[in-house]
């Protein structure tokens, strides 16, 4: 592991012992910087054999992540067992109501809290931090009736923190931007489909090919997928948010116009670009 400076080794120590009260356990595991913190916490507090990462597999996680998520897991000595998710076919998630996450929450701890039952594991664990608690996050309700552990809010970690500890570690996702499921690009009451979300992963992608390209002319370098960046899907609108920084390069003529083809050749009708930039759920900025 090698040193880590005094704060982050205490705030590490504090994560591991709350993981260290269980024998066995199932860490709902995304990829995330959150999630790796926990999986790695987990192996130190308890080791390799007596943790399990469960990765789910859906429409609404690109391949590429599951890809990612499941290297770094194997890094850490610990093997990924990949869930079907089946939220697709849950109307009451499709439907794309303000309540989306908590029934989707709600649903895969269910299968992972049977899975833990099946298996002898003492817990399920998540990722959530004590930001958490303070956004608009229905699925924290789904955390608490599913009793779900959460070791970074019990040890009273923020995003910073993990982030500077997952650093001081050595782990790859220390800087990973936050990258939550497909389904928070599309507003509220557009239903989710297969190909709506196919829409926003292949969209992004295509952006964040034009912003390199547009940084590459400026003479800039930058790694475009350390970025934050999204398209908002409205239905025949594609709203992008990217960093405030960068607008005026995605602005410039030739750029605009490579981008509106782009995403028009991906069906949407209607191509803008957030004067506001990015920022974290903007899609609940609705329900304000």
């Amino acid at each position: 592991m090698g040193m880590i400076k005094s704060r982050c080794s205490k705030q590490y120590e504090r994560l591991k012992k709350s993981l260290a009260r269980f024998r066995r356990v199932l860490a709902a595991y995304s990829g995330g910087v959150d999630s790796t913190l926990v999986l790695r916490a987990a192996v130190d507090a308890l080791g390799e054999k007596n943790v399990r990462a469960c990765l789910g597999v859906s429409p609404l996680i690109p391949d590429a992540e599951i890809a990612r998520a499941t290297a770094t897991a194997r890094e850490l000595g610990v093997e990924v067992e990949l869930i079907e998710r089946r939220e697709m076919a849950i109307p009451a998630f499709t439907a794309n109501r303000p309540d989306r996450c908590y029934v989707c929450k709600r649903d895969i701890f269910a299968v992972l809290a049977q899975l833990a039952r099946e298996r002898g594991y003492d817990a399920v664990l998540c990722g959530h931090n004590v930001d958490d608690l303070n956004d608009y996050r229905p699925g924290n309700r789904a955390v608490e009736e599913m009793g779900v552990v959460c070791p970074l809010i019990e040890a009273g970690l923020s995003k910073a923190d993990v982030r500077a500890i997952s650093r001081e570690l050595g782990l790859p996702t220390w800087d990973k931007p936050a990258d939550p499921c497909l389904a928070t690009r599309l507003a509220y009451g557009l239903e989710i489909t297969p190909r709506r979300l196919e829409q926003v992963e292949k969209a992004e992608t295509f952006v964040r090919g034009v912003l390199s390209q547009a940084l590459n002319r400026l003479g800039r370098v930058q790694d475009v997928d350390k970025l934050s960046l999204r398209v908002r899907h409205h239905g025949d609108l594609a709203r992008i948010e990217a960093p405030a920084e960068f607008i005026a390069a995605l602005a410039a003529n030739d750029m605009r116009a490579l981008l509106t083809d782009g995403l028009r050749d991906l069906g949407f009708i209607y191509i803008t670009l957030d004067l506001q930039g990015f920022r974290s759920g903007s899609g609940d900025e609705t329900l304000l």
